[in-house]
């Protein structure tokens, strides 16, 4: 049985911990309040910079490390001694040992922008860059579009909102196979009413400009709905009053909109932009799914067919990968620095 003295030194002893946390916390806290707003923005963004080193910066490392390696076709080992790069060399001249032929040589002259005879790396960046253009501007004009529409006040909004939403809820394979076979010449219309009116083959999903030309369709129908989100909530954060205001003042609908509504809804619009040619740049899932890789090449496709095609060139893919990442790292900085500019006042 411990004496007083004994438990008068054990609740002292405890008492001085208490003491010393309190004051340890207390430092803790007036050392975060002497930050400036930056470095206290950082700091609460570090377990967030952890996480992103840990998931995204350490693989790329790993990937780029990987493609400076040499592919080793045989033995246990995937890959071989240091080659430097080489790798990147032979995608940009055409010598890398590619499980196949990208665009089927037959079909090559129905898809006008490549010529016979491009390095595989460059037929995919372009049919990606390509892909990514298009359908990020029109799919920013239609979702644009779609959002001024809901941001009004009108009846049947409700059903309306579901209407232009849905397609952004069917996932990319069951999306791939709606227009796989709206496609097909035994199966689906759309081939035979393309035919009739003169714009695409009797075999589209076989036609690389015409395939082109579906999936871009394909994307604008599913990734429009994701614009108008994001554009919507842009909208709906502008002040109404600033209409009432213009309207008193005798602005046209057009002076609203670009004096108004562009200016406040530039922020929102780069971010959906940014998300969208991200996802663009990375697109896979529709092509295989729809015409296949051999007809429409992207980048992504260069990467899963060197990867698993049959032969181990895993040095190669991730040389690929690498190179996409920087392609996707370039056009990430061009809309840092247009988002930086609407910050500064541009628009």
């Amino acid at each position: 049985m411990a004496t007083d003295t004994e438990t008068d030194g054990l609740t002292g002893g405890e008492s001085g911990r208490g003491q010393d946390r309190e004051r340890t916390g207390n430092a803790v806290i007036n050392w975060m309040e002497g930050l400036s707003e930056a470095a206290y923005a950082y700091l609460l963004l570090l377990p967030a910079f952890a996480l992103l080193t840990l998931v995204a910066f350490y693989p790329m490392l790993r990937t780029f490390v990987m493609s400076l390696q040499a592919d080793q076709t045989r033995g246990i080992d995937p890959l071989g001694g240091f080659v430097g790069i080489e790798n990147y060399v032979d995608i940009l001249t055409g010598n890398a040992r590619l499980a196949r032929q990208f665009l089927d040589v037959g079909l090559s002259s129905s898809f006008p922008f490549i010529e016979l005879g491009t390095p595989f790396f460059q037929q995919a960046l372009f049919v990606t860059l390509a892909f990514a253009v298009i359908s990020v501007v029109v799919e920013t004009v239609v979702g644009f579009g779609q959002a001024y529409v809901l941001d009004q006040d009108f009846t049947g909004r409700r059903w309306v909102r579901v209407a232009i939403i849905l397609p952004w809820a069917v996932p990319i394979v069951i999306q791939g196979m709606i227009f796989f076979l709206m496609f097909q010449p035994t199966v689906g219309f759309g081939s035979d009413l393309m035919q009739s009116i003169g714009l695409f083959s009797s075999t589209p999903l076989a036609n690389s400009r015409d395939a082109f030309i579906i999936i871009l369709v394909a994307d604008i129908w599913k990734s429009s709905a994701f614009m108008a989100l994001l554009i919507l909530a842009g909208l709906q954060s502008v002040d109404r009053s600033l209409y009432d205001v213009a309207r008193v003042a005798g602005a046209s609908p057009w002076q609203r909109f670009k004096m108004i509504t562009l200016p406040l809804v530039m922020p929102a619009l780069l971010v959906a932009m940014l998300f969208r040619t991200m996802d663009a740049m990375r697109v896979f899932g529709l092509i295989e799914s729809t015409a296949g890789c051999t007809t429409v090449p992207s980048l992504t496709c260069l990467v899963v067919e060197a990867m698993f095609g049959g032969t181990r060139i895993y040095a190669t893919a991730a040389a690929v990968a690498f190179a996409t990442a920087l392609v996707i790292g370039l056009i990430i900085s061009v809309y840092v620095l247009l988002f930086r500019d609407t910050e500064g006042g541009m628009y």
